[in-house]
């Protein structure tokens, strides 16, 4: 797929590719991260995916003996890419998330339902239908942004955003949904709450419960088996 390099700062290079969201995009993305990650060259020392791009971080003293660290960097990504089109795709997870819909925890269920002329039941079944993608992971540690949600239960942001989400929060805003891993200020359209954590910093190994390529799948669970499952992580 086509792609263009561009600076970033004196220590990173954007690998960008055309601004639209779709599954060929995050596709390309996601293979992107997965060659150069396997290369693991030497100057590298993050690897920033997007919806669109690749922001590639690399350290500047690994290339003192280089006039022009930028144009090494760029040079050696257009070698390690050029065989992308024929390396396997990168392999996806597929975590399944609870959510308890509506009630306290899902203030504006109802007027998601009301913005489409729909049952609160038809939103939840709309929501937990669909299998999802996460694209990218932003705003807040391990908020994932996730397409492939239905269009009938699309819903603009709210006016004005709420200065206090709880963690775990189930969200819509446009095309998309989310799950906020803290509890934070934000404007998505709140419809449910799930008892699983999010972020996770003491699991040094995986400090977020989803990463950019995973499969989602929401399910409905009850009050009761909210409160359950939420009071065993404590």
């Amino acid at each position: 797929m086509d792609h263009s390099l561009h600076p970033l700062g004196d220590q990173a290079i954007l690998i960008e590719f055309p601004q639209e969201v779709n599954h060929s995009i995050h596709a390309a993305v996601q293979q992107v991260k997965s060659v150069l990650e396997n290369e693991e060259p030497n100057w590298l020392t993050e690897l920033v995916p997007a919806f669109a791009s690749v922001a590639v971080h690399y350290d500047i003293r690994k290339l003192a003996g280089h006039s022009s660290p930028y144009e090494y960097v760029s040079n050696e990504i257009t070698r390690i890419l050029k065989g992308m089109e024929t390396a396997a795709d990168a392999s996806s997870r597929t975590i399944r998330i609870p959510v308890f819909y509506g009630g306290e925890t899902g203030p504006d269920l109802e007027e998601v339902a009301d913005y489409h002329k729909i049952t609160k039941e038809e939103v939840i079944q709309l929501h937990t239908e669909s299998t999802y993608t996460v694209y990218m992971l932003g705003f807040a540690p391990g908020f994932p942004y996730i397409g492939g949600m239905n269009e009938k239960i699309a819903t603009p942001r709210k006016a004005k955003p709420r200065m206090k989400i709880s963690a775990g929060s189930v969200g819509i805003a446009g095309k998309q949904t989310g799950v906020y891993p803290i509890e934070t200020p934000g404007g998505w359209q709140i419809i449910g709450q799930t008892p699983e954590k999010l972020f996770r910093p003491e699991n040094e190994e995986e400090p977020t419960l989803l990463q950019a390529g995973d499969v989602v799948t929401f399910y409905s669970i009850t009050e009761e088996e909210f409160k359950e499952r939420k009071g065993r992580r404590k």
